[in-house]
């Protein structure tokens, strides 16, 4: 099976001062569709980065990196952004919603940024919504609702283009336990309909919900684990 989502010995250096830092270190990943992978490690490991290059949010200093096949590793600005509308969800810690919107207009924001209409966009938001129990949430403002509402809300946004893959940074870190362990189940029944879902965690309790654990430190893959 073609992978969904490949890294071939990616580096990705930084200069701070006087210096180099190797943030990653030649990592080479591949995930399978369907699959649900926790990338786990302290702050500084290299787990950010490791997310923000498999989102396409910044560019390798060296190695390959391949979606659906294509090698995406030095593509322009405007050829990721386009991916990352297209194909791929994010959900971060911060649900990152807009205050003067409401539920459904946070929803349907990729498609603002889309350059023609999509005649199914609000169906699709519709649909996004009922898949995180929040059609009854519609007209309320992000300030209205709980933790666990907004960043319910903030992963019906990432369904609502139907992407290939989800990609969620710290899904759970602002959410007690309890709130969190219902995100998670969530996470879960989206990949349970064959959504490929990869989480950024530090937290050890979080990354054992999911089926495949990647262990990271100084910029480098200790351990890969299937549960």
């Amino acid at each position: 099976m073609t992978p969904l989502l490949e890294m071939k010995q990616v580096k990705k250096h930084y200069r701070m001062g006087g210096s180099t830092v190797h943030a990653l270190d030649g990592v080479d990943l591949a995930v399978p569709p369907g699959d649900f992978v926790a990338i786990v490690g302290p702050s500084g490991s290299g787990k950010s980065t490791m997310m923000h290059l498999l989102g396409f949010l910044d560019q390798p200093t060296g190695g390959t990196i391949l979606f659906e096949g294509e090698d995406v590793s030095r593509i322009g600005s405007s050829d990721r952004a386009r991916i990352r509308s297209e194909k791929i969800g994010f959900v971060f810690q911060s649900f990152n919603l807009l205050p003067r919107l409401n539920v459904k207009q946070n929803v349907l924001l990729p498609h603002y940024y889309r350059k023609s209409p999509d005649p199914g966009a609000q169906e699709r938001a519709r649909e996004a919504l009922a898949t995180v129990g929040m059609t009854d949430r519609g007209h309320h403002r992000p300030s209205q609702l709980s933790g666990g509402q907004r960043q319910r809300v903030a992963i019906a946004r990432a369904l609502t283009n139907s992407p290939s893959l989800i990609l969620a940074d710290e899904p759970t870190g602002n959410l007690d336990s309890v709130t969190a362990a219902a995100i998670l189940d969530l996470f879960t029944e989206l990949n349970r309909q064959g959504r490929t879902v990869i989480l950024v965690t530090h937290d050890a309790h979080v990354a054992s919900r999911t089926k495949r654990q990647v262990h990271v430190a100084d910029g480098k893959i200790l351990s890969d684990e299937t549960a």
